[in-house]
């Protein structure tokens, strides 16, 4: 085995449960989601004194104001907030919007360190936020997701520091999936003559599999189960079940020993399969869009 039980010690264990069930029991009510975001974030980055001054009316300086507006998501805008497809999802994006903001200024708090506190608080934000979250999800510090609502994943997923889980389109992860540090999975691409022409997809990634680090899965890219992805390597097309896959892009070296009787053989695997994942969507009319590049896509003549 490598790992070990750990476990902290019992009154720091209570007072751990007892925190994140009322937070979970406060996000499962009536009550404001932006004002119980607020609350929990002012308490975490222990803030309540000045935030307390403040209410009340005291004067504290434009950087103080700032940083205690700022617990309240309803303050803040984040970097999907801005793409214009959102519109069609406005209801599910305004409460992800605000557990994931929760998410990310938890990760900034020095009790973000705490693994076993951190693992179990995150864990209760997971079922707030992704669409699905099966049993026993691990996640570690520094992930960032596009909107959190169009993520499925199963049980037993382990999901390490500073990983990138894009659900611009939909993304699925199935049961005992590993996803190392600095992994990127994607399920958007830009077009290659004009980048404000955005496509999404489904992305997949089915039980068993191992991202390993630094590694990254183009949009509508289906990586089979048991397969693996090596460190460093860029999944553009699909990856067959049983197989490991190395490389920029990655191809298929090796079939997992033992598993040669039901994988795909190695010379048939690297077949794109992206179209029948894309997902099509409308922008309503009346969006206010801009174009961000300015770019002149004619070519020369």
């Amino acid at each position: 085995m490598t790992k070990r039980q750990v476990s902290l010690p019992s009154a720091a264990a209570d007072g751990m449960r007892e925190f994140i069930e009322s937070v979970d029991e406060r996000l499962a009510s009536e009550e404001d989601t932006c004002a119980v975001v607020e609350d929990v974030l002012v308490d975490l980055h222990g803030d309540r004194e000045a935030y307390e001054r403040w209410q009340a009316g005291e004067e504290i300086s434009p950087a103080q104001q700032v940083r205690l507006q700022g617990y309240d998501p309803c303050n803040t805008t984040i970097e999907s907030e801005y793409y214009a497809e959102v519109e069609t999802q406005s209801d599910d994006f305004q409460r992800s919007k605000h557990i994931q903001w929760l998410w990310r200024q938890f990760d900034a708090t020095p009790m973000a360190d705490n693994v076993e506190f951190a693992l179990h608080f995150r864990r209760m934000l997971a079922d707030h936020l992704f669409e699905e979250c099966g049993e026993n999800c691990r996640f570690f510090k520094g992930i960032s997701m596009t909107y959190g609502h169009n993520i499925r994943l199963g049980d037993n997923v382990v999901v390490h520091d500073n990983v990138h889980l894009d659900d611009r389109g939909k993304l699925t992860i199935g049961d005992r999936v590993s996803i190392s540090d600095d992994t990127h999975v994607y399920s958007h691409d830009h077009d290659v003559v004009d980048q404000t022409e955005v496509e999404n997809y489904h992305t997949i990634i089915e039980d068993d599999v191992r991202l390993t680090y630094d590694s990254m899965v183009r949009a509508g890219v289906r990586v089979g189960e048991n397969a693996i992805l090596a460190a460093k390597s860029v999944a553009q097309t699909d990856i067959p079940a049983h197989h490991v896959a190395a490389g920029s892009p990655a191809k298929s070296v090796s079939v997992k020993p033992g598993w040669e009787s039901v994988a795909e053989p190695i010379d048939e695997a690297g077949v794109d399969r992206r179209d029948e994942r894309q997902i099509e969507y409308e922008i309503p009319d009346d969006a206010e869009t801009f174009d961000e590049f300015q770019r002149d896509l004619s070519p020369p003549e």
